[in-house]
């Protein structure tokens, strides 16, 4: 983590106390997040990013800030922290309702972090979970900070040996990993489950199913089983920090751990990437010509 945090709009050194006990939200995981991929000082699909933040508030009662306010704080902490090229986690924590809450003057704080790239290697190894994840809750998809199950299952899959897993819903349907989404491929037909199996709407994968094109290759959602994925030539994950990532093996299971449609929809992924850094970088350059 760098050195500056913001907090409601201030740039901060990150060792200034400016939390307190009776945040609510603190206590009882009762916010939304993302995680943003800066790229050469730009904010990548940033309204992607708060329009689902958006969504998840207004199901977990959680108010967000203005989305071009929150831009401008966001592009103040990565200028203090020159983090051009990092990784930004934006929180939104409420401070009100239950026993628990302090009075505030505020209903919510607004939290943000970067943090170097990680280098993710070339591949990943899965283990399995089952019953990991509940398709008919009503908070299914949610990206909220009630995250200490996620983090748990990532710290055993370290200490048995994995990378990552394999989410199943109580349908034993393949659902996401505990921070990525993650892709079949027969052919040249590329499946991920649908949001209706529990998983998250990560941005990369709504980019890959709306976006992203690479002549020949179909990417299509479906619901997908463990069966499915040993069925398969490929297996891949993605998420805002690791873009699309091979999956080496899954336990349990002999998988062909090919690499091929990955790659090519990892190259074009990465090709918009570059356009849309290009494009909101010149738009900037106009603005500040001409305010």
């Amino acid at each position: 983590m760098h050195g500056h945090i913001l907090h409601n709009g201030d740039i901060v050194d990150a060792a200034t106390p400016c939390l307190r006990a009776g945040q609510v939200g603190l206590l009882a995981g009762w916010g939304v997040f993302s995680t943003i991929r800066v790229c050469r000082g730009v904010l990548f699909a940033f309204d992607r990013h708060y329009a689902r933040m958006r969504r998840d508030g207004e199901r977990m009662r959680v108010p967000l800030p203005d989305a071009a306010s929150l831009r401008n704080d966001l592009l103040a902490l990565v200028s203090a922290n020159r983090a051009e090229n990092s990784t930004l986690r934006v929180v939104v924590v409420r401070n009100t309702g239950g026993v628990w809450a302090s009075p505030s003057d505020r209903d919510f704080d607004v939290l943000a972090l970067t943090a170097d790239l990680a280098n993710w290697g070339e591949s990943v190894r899965l283990g399995v979970v089952p019953h990991a994840r509940h398709s008919e809750s009503p908070f299914a998809g949610a990206k909220i900070t009630s995250w200490a199950a996620n983090l748990t299952w990532y710290e055993q899959a370290h200490l048995n040996g994995f990378d990552e897993v394999v989410l199943l819903n109580e349908n034993n349907f393949v659902t996401e990993c505990t921070s990525a989404n993650l892709f079949a491929v027969r052919g040249r037909e590329v499946t991920t489950p649908p949001l209706s199996s529990g998983c998250l709407p990560g941005v990369t994968r709504e980019l890959l199913l709306g976006e992203v094109r690479v002549p020949g290759i179909r990417v299509a959602e479906r619901d997908l089983t463990l069966d499915d994925l040993e069925a398969s030539d490929e297996v891949f994950i993605t998420s805002t920090t690791r873009d699309l990532l091979p999956v080496a093996s899954i336990e349990g299971l002999s998988i062909a751990g090919g690499s091929e449609v990955c790659h090519a929809l990892r190259t074009e992924f990465r090709r918009y990437v570059e356009a849309f850094v290009a494009s909101e970088r010149s738009r900037e350059m106009r603005e500040t010509v001409h305010p």
